[in-house]
């Protein structure tokens, strides 16, 4: 037996047991010893003794210039070499040729072809993980940044981020709506496209320009990066502070819709899986239907009004924080206030996804395993692998929770601390600062309250 089910599709992977066919490997929680609203109190508390402290013992900014050193010996070095970019080049193009070869050539079954269960686990949410600890490895392993494009034409600085806020979108959409994960050459169809498209934005625009500002992932996985204390700089690779590459974050155009999107669209992705909107997109989806609409398609328009709708609550809730900040005076213009904040969301971005997402990686990822062995499906056995099983043993369903309630707790309180800190720098004086940060606290307890209700309500489902 190797998998219960694929679930390739399992928004807010949870507590990843498997239950039944429809709960994506969801299993109800049992026997924790205090309720569940009694986490989102004891959440809240931690937030605003974190908030006291802050204003209390952080007069001064502290991370806007971070610290750094290189790795001892040589190895920093080694690591920035052009030797080792280039093999990481190599490894990148080559998974990436494995990858749409298997999804084309192998198994017709999502469990059972390399294709979904690397894109959308290990590339999508491993190499999350991996970014916020060990930088950026995308950044080397890209297989797209391979392709060394000067340019035609500049690129315009009003598109900013924005083609890869809306291609971000797209990918989640594939990922949470489209269903073409349980369809391996679908899936892979649409990884050819985007390549396509990347190496033509790249040929126009520049391999170096397009992957900071418009290629999705190249942005995505940057982000978390910066959370990483390892940081490259001049082909060196050092060390810095955690968190501390989120200061030097730029806040050009389409940066704070491309950090909503982040959140936004894993917020849709735990709804889903909960009791209230499974209860009201059967209405949803019975009036979309009675327009004319197919069953299947009406569905698809329904979850995506939801995904739009994730993205649109989590802009609003920042909206309100940047409001009432906007609103303690200071001379500062709401838009300057958006995009000089927008890097204190990335921590909670991380912890989403961390949140959300770590069982269906440490259960559903070691699919991986048989998959390497025979990732095109012809009964080899490369690594010794092939007859390798799930094993859901792992972590039980209260550690589980509890993981999530840790993961949440720390990414709000990492996000205040960058917000207070940039703030002191915004207003120039301590009072003011910690005065536009009310509104910010609120906005983050606003969060957290938004993350566990979510996960109570995915755990709650079977």
């Amino acid at each position: 037996m190797r998998r219960a089910r694929p679930a390739l599709l399992a928004a807010a992977a949870l507590v990843a047991f498997p239950a039944s066919a429809e709960a994506h490997g969801l299993a109800q929680r049992s026997n924790l010893p205090i309720p569940d609203w009694l986490f989102g109190w004891a959440a809240t508390i931690v937030l605003v003794a974190s908030f006291a402290a802050l204003a209390a013992l952080w007069p001064t900014p502290r991370l806007e210039q971070p610290s750094w050193r290189p790795l001892p010996g040589n190895l920093g070095s080694v690591l920035g070499s052009r030797t080792v970019d280039w093999i990481c080049r190599a490894i990148g193009v080559a998974l990436l040729a494995l990858v749409i070869a298997a999804g084309y050539a192998g198994e017709a079954t999502p469990l059972d072809n390399l294709a979904p269960t690397f894109i959308l686990i290990i590339f999508w949410v491993g190499l999350v993980f991996a970014s916020a600890i060990f930088g950026d490895l995308f950044r080397a392993f890209s297989p797209w940044r391979a392709f060394r494009f000067r340019g035609l034409r500049p690129y315009p600085p009003q598109f900013g981020r924005y083609p890869a806020a809306v291609g971000l979108l797209g990918f989640t959409w594939i990922e949470l709506v489209s269903g073409w994960g349980e369809t391996p050459s679908t899936l892979t169809t649409a990884a050819v496209i985007y390549t396509l498209y990347t190496l033509a934005a790249q040929f126009v625009f520049g391999t170096e320009e397009w992957s900071r500002n418009g290629e999705s992932f190249g942005v995505y996985f940057g982000m978390f990066a910066r959370i990483s204390p390892f940081e490259m700089r001049e082909r060196v690779v050092g060390l810095r502070p955690p968190l501390g590459g989120l200061p030097s974050l730029e806040p050009v155009a389409g940066t704070v819709l491309f950090v909503c999107v982040m959140i936004g669209t894993v917020t849709f992705d735990g709804l889903s899986q909960g009791s209230v909107w499974k209860s009201l997109s059967v209405h949803l989806v019975d009036a979309v239907h009675a327009l004319g609409i197919g069953l299947d398609a009406s569905i698809k328009v329904v979850n995506t009004a939801g995904l739009l709708l994730g993205v649109l609550l989590v802009t609003g809730f920042y909206r309100i924080g940047i409001d009432g900040a906007h609103s303690v005076g200071g001379g500062l213009s709401a838009q300057r206030l958006r995009r000089g904040f927008i890097h204190s969301l990335v921590p909670i971005a991380m912890v989403y996804v961390a949140a959300h997402y770590l069982t269906f990686l440490l259960f559903e990822g070691q699919a991986i395993g048989y998959l390497a062995s025979d990732p095109l499906g012809r009964g080899w056995d490369l690594f010794g692998t092939a007859s390798a099983s799930i094993d859901f043993n792992w972590l039980s369903q209260s550690e589980t929770w509890y993981l999530q309630v840790a993961f949440v707790v720390a990414g709000h309180v990492a996000a205040l601390a960058l917000a207070h800190d940039r703030a002191l720098v915004l207003y120039g004086q301590a009072k003011l600062a910690v005065r536009s940060q009310y509104w910010m606290l609120g906005v983050m307890v606003g969060f957290t309250t938004l993350a566990l209700w979510l996960l109570a309500q995915a755990g709650a489902t079977t």
